[in-house]
């Protein structure tokens, strides 16, 4: 009887102990994280003349606080400027230009933005807000996750500071400088004269800004520091805790840690008391076991919470929620990378941020949609070149399977560059995604160097200590050990053709080896020569620079070498600037394994093949070869079949094996019908075709997702596809379409993957209108804040009319300042 009244007593308390922790997650927080994108205002100002620049600098802005020119003061009149909403690229929106040609301009994409275009290299941003005086008290924070580039930031005419890069994110704690009750005026310069890349960068506030609210007693930005240990049957939950104190008292209170799984329950849990100094901060260490941990993995993608509650007087002052997974990543020298144990070759591709239609200032779902396209292919890793990326990529890595190496843009260990790389480190060791960062891309001028060895040894330093989980590497365009090679932990190479990397191994055993950049494969997608007027490349594995490769000659090369870790292709999409081996007309790179809008070219399913478990059965060129009956084809294959057949009209034209990493090729000669393929793998036949087909007749809509959130911010990507009049993909078509929308959404950019096209991306004033490239183009379209149906339609002279519906349904909306 004692034991059942002893059993009793502990479950109640167990009961009730559960309870309090529940009410502790449910319970409101002074912490407020609020978006900060809508309703902003825009002019351009010029580098060159200060009257077309609203007198900047002339009444001496930095002489006295609070005492900024007009422009920068809460009662400027900017009723006459242009209103949009964040993120924006306004170098997207500029026409191309080749008048002015030189380097930096050509690699930049033809955009009118530099020293050499002052009317359009300077930025104005304004927005107002309120804040109610029934929050005094609180301390509140801007942070920008991204503005490109050099730009000033201001609040009510106080100078609130100054930021160099343009892809590190910054802060500032503005409540000194608040009016209650009235409107507020944040004010931004942004000056783009100067480039930090040698490709096209975009400019403005091209990420999102947001408003945080918190009590005085706080998780600082970047306070929580989540690592795991995974043990037989368990794992350990380990926690760095930041708290920060900017009451003039000193203050007791419960920091209390919650490990929530991806169904919402807590698995863990831990409480200690805590007693901070006046104006004191103090780091609280804690570890957390958990029963059965399910790791985060390629395949599965399990992601926990660490919920960070700090409870004072039964309330709950502050809460912070820190997603990350539980997995281990080993590398060897010998037998590169293994992530839970198990060995994963690195297939990884590198990519820049830009998109077709938006440029630089992508919504967060078309961040998802390449990561998928990705995924799709059989890519395993993203190397975020030359720079670290913006914080909705990391979660699209995170949540879907996705191993990052993170970029740090420019070595140095002077005082700006060691914040850059601090900020970049502290924000993002939390995603389980990143498995390396890395110092650096081609530093060609310290490279071999003892500067640079010593900057890459500063580097690593600062990065051992805010996250000893991970290791650094660089990515080296050269097959030399000295400099900073010799240091590094990952030695990377950009480009096997250049870096001898079995010699390297052979003088290096000891060092672990992988590949940060390869091939630079050039191909324009549905084109099957090369057309230097035109500015495209042959859409076969035959093209490359002279540092570069094939596809298949480097994964070839990379998979029979086991201490090779893996590798990352250059490009996974096509990006604006780097016209390589065309300039003009030609405007942007065509390295990509996908166009601009992420059309798979033909080199796609070489991958797919090789690096996925999909059956793959692809055969290309298309088959309208209209005039050039009895010419000879050269047909490719890209197979992991064990043998493939070609048939033309029925008639076979040779059954081949498939060879590991290879594809296969036939000299066919043209007659009008039908090109078919059968494969055989593992006693199963594959089919695959291409065909003649007839004129276009119309187009077809599809929407990568047909039910979007009325929030303002997401968006449905519409692919257009040209079709006969038998529902066949006619691959040649080049027809020119406008666009019409109706209902809750709005058009926010078109593409077509031409890499020479000059058509505007973005159209100010609607009628958008795009043509067709090689049977394809692109219309990003985005939600209003109510929801109901949207209707675009496509229409052209001559050919059907077609149309697709898009629904948007009521969902919770992020809070937001108005």
């Amino acid at each position: 009887m004692k034991t059942w009244k002893l059993a009793t007593v502990v479950l109640f308390i167990s009961f009730l102990s559960s309870h309090a922790q529940t009410k502790l997650l449910s319970l409101p927080s002074e912490r407020e994280k609020l978006l900060m994108d809508f309703n902003w205002r825009f002019h351009f100002g010029n580098s060159d003349e200060y009257q077309k620049d609203f007198n900047y600098g002339l009444e001496e802005p930095f002489a006295k606080a609070g005492a900024g020119n007009s422009v920068l003061r809460n009662d400027f009149v900017d009723s006459t400027w242009r209103l949009l909403s964040l993120p924006h690229d306004w170098a997207v929106e500029l026409p191309f230009q080749n008048l002015i040609e030189d380097d930096q301009i050509v690699s930049h994409g033809y955009k009118p933005i530099g020293k050499k275009f002052p009317e359009t290299s300077i930025g104005w941003y304004r927005k107002t807000f309120n804040v109610p005086s029934s929050e005094r008290g609180k301390r509140f924070t801007i942070k920008f996750d991204g503005v490109f580039r050099d730009c000033h930031v201001w609040l009510n005419g106080h100078l609130l500071g100054r930021n160099l890069s343009g892809y590190s994110e910054f802060s500032y704690d503005i409540t000194d400088y608040l009016i209650y009750d009235k409107p507020n005026a944040l004010v931004v310069r942004v000056d783009a004269t100067f480039y930090e890349g040698w490709f096209y960068e975009g400019a403005g506030i091209y990420r999102h800004v947001w408003l945080i609210k918190t009590n005085p007693l706080h998780i600082p930005l970047y306070g929580t520091y989540v690592t795991t240990q995974v043990l037989k049957g368990s794992a350990d939950i380990k926690i760095e805790t930041d708290l920060k104190n900017q009451f003039s008292s000193a203050q007791k209170f419960v920091l209390h840690s919650f490990v929530i799984d991806n169904k919402n329950s807590i698995v863990g849990n831990n409480s200690i008391e805590v007693k901070i100094d006046p104006f004191g901060q103090k780091k609280i260490n804690e570890k957390i076991n958990i029963k059965n941990p399910s790791l985060w993995s390629i395949e599965t993608p399990t992601l926990y919470k660490l919920v960070s509650v700090i409870e004072k007087n039964k309330q709950v002052v502050d809460r912070v929620e820190t997603t990350f997974g539980i997995r281990t990543i080993t590398f060897d020298k010998d037998k590169g990378f293994f992530l839970n144990g198990k060995h994963v070759k690195i297939k990884g591709v590198c990519c820049h941020q830009d998109h077709a239609g938006v440029g630089s200032a992508l919504p967060d779902r078309l961040q998802y949609y390449r990561i998928e396209l990705l995924k799709e292919m059989g890519c395993n890793a993203y190397r975020t070149s030359h720079n670290p990326p913006t914080n909705e990529l990391l979660d699209a890595c995170d949540k879907l399977g996705m191993l990052v190496l993170d970029e740090n843009r420019l070595m140095g260990s002077s005082p700006e560059f060691i914040s850059q790389f601090e900020r970049l480190i502290l924000r993002d060791r939390n995603h389980p995604s990143i498995i390396a960062w890395s110092l650096g891309n081609e530093e060609w001028a310290i490279q071999t160097t003892e500067i640079g060895k010593q900057i890459a040894l500063s580097l690593m330093q600062i990065q051992k200590k805010l996250d000893p989980s991970r290791l650094s590497t660089y990515a080296a365009n050269t097959p030399k050990y000295e400099g900073i090679n010799s240091v590094i932990d990952l030695r990377g190479f950009n480009y096997m053709k250049i870096c001898n990397i079995d010699k390297y191994r052979q003088d290096h055993p000891e060092q672990i080896l992988w590949g940060t950049e390869e091939v630079s494969n050039l191909c324009t997608r549905g084109i099957y020569s090369n057309i230097p007027e035109e500015g495209f490349m042959a859409d076969y594995d035959t093209n490359f620079p002279g540092w570069g490769s094939t596809a298949e000659k480097f994964w070839t090369f990379y998979d029979e070498r086991e201490w090779l870790a893996g590798g990352f292709v250059w490009t996974g999409f096509d990006y604006r600037g780097e016209p390589t081996p065309y300039i003009w007309p030609c405007i942007n790179s065509h390295f990509g394994i996908m166009d601009m809008c992420g059309f798979p070219k033909n080199i796609y399913y070489y991958y797919q093949s090789w690096w996925s478990n999909k059956d793959v059965l692809h055969i290309f060129p298309h088959w309208n070869w209209q005039g050039k009956t009895g010419d000879t084809i050269n047909v490719w294959c890209y197979s992991n079949c064990n043998n493939v057949e070609l048939f033309l009209n029925g008639k076979s034209l040779g059954k081949k094996d498939v060879i590991k990493n290879s594809h296969l090729e036939w000299n066919v000669v043209y007659e009008p019908g039908i090109l078919e393929a059968k494969g055989f793998k593992n006693g199963k036949e594959i089919y695959a075709k291409v065909q003649t087909t007839g004129e276009t007749y119309t187009v077809v809509l599809t929407p990568d997702r047909k039910l979007i959130n009325a929030d303002g911010e997401d968006v449905s990507i519409v692919n257009v596809t040209a079709i006969d009049s038998r529902g066949n993909e006619v691959p040649t078509s080049n027809e020119s379409f406008v666009f019409e929308i109706k209902g809750n959404g709005k058009i926010i950019g078109v593409g077509n993957g031409n890499p020479s096209s000059h058509e505007p991306d973005k159209y100010l004033k609607g009628n958008y209108k795009r043509s067709l490239f090689n049977g394809k183009c692109q219309v990003i379209v985005q939600s209003t804040k109510e929801a109901g149906p949207i209707i675009l339609t496509v229409r052209s002279e001559r050919l059907k009319t077609a149309a697709v519906e898009i629904s948007t349904v009521e969902t919770e909306i992020r809070p937001a300042v108005k």
